[in-house]
């Protein structure tokens, strides 16, 4: 009897946890999802504007790209003082930049920011985020209620690294982390476009 008693328990026991285990599956399949639409930005009958900063070019492409497929204006962010033609000083300017929290003044502005609702933002990975001048651009607008949605050009960084002061800068705005894109893989932006429901 006792073995029997045993061996009931036992099952149970066995039950119960792969009951509580796909449950737990379940629910964070479902937290997973919900996030995954609470991710997905409202796009239909928004105004965009696709604002990059490109130091050689490469971040440039990819907003062209976004562009064309979003039908949405264009914007050259640009910082006053012109970074030097020597890859190796722009890279101790950045690290500097960073170090002091510096905010570069810009060469341009945005005539009427207050007409869009969703902004892409591209930049260059320096330093493990992105340039200081997004930070200046950042700080020169009122992003309240805007949807703001990253995107990156990076020789090994992910775009996460960027995210958190992507969040800070940009305050009051809906902060949507985009992708690593490629200059010269256009269909992979393209598709992350599509999904975004453009």
């Amino acid at each position: 009897m006792k073995k029997f008693l045993s061996i009931l328990f036992t099952a149970f026991m066995a039950l119960s946890l792969t009951a509580c285990g796909g449950a737990a599956g379940q629910s964070a399949d479902t937290q997973q999802n919900a996030q995954a639409k609470q991710a997905q930005p409202q796009t239909e009958g928004k105004k965009v504007l696709v604002a990059y900063f490109s130091y050689t070019g490469t971040t440039e492409k990819v907003a062209q790209v976004i562009q064309s497929k979003t039908g949405g204006d264009l914007f050259k962010i640009e910082t006053a003082t012109p970074y030097s033609n020597v890859y190796r000083e722009v890279t101790e300017v950045a690290k500097q930049e960073k170090a002091d929290n510096a905010r570069p003044a810009l060469k341009n502005t945005v005539s009427d920011m207050a007409q869009y609702d969703v902004v892409f933002v591209g930049y260059p990975i320096w330093w493990y985020t992105a340039p200081m001048a997004i930070a200046t651009f950042a700080d020169s607008y009122d992003f309240s209620g805007k949807t703001v949605i990253t995107f990156c050009t990076s020789g090994g960084s992910p775009i996460s690294d960027s995210t958190p002061d992507m969040k800070t800068w940009f305050k009051g705005a809906n902060v949507v982390e985009g992708i690593r894109a490629y200059a010269n893989d256009a269909a992979s932006t393209e598709r992350w476009l599509e999904r975004l429901g453009y």
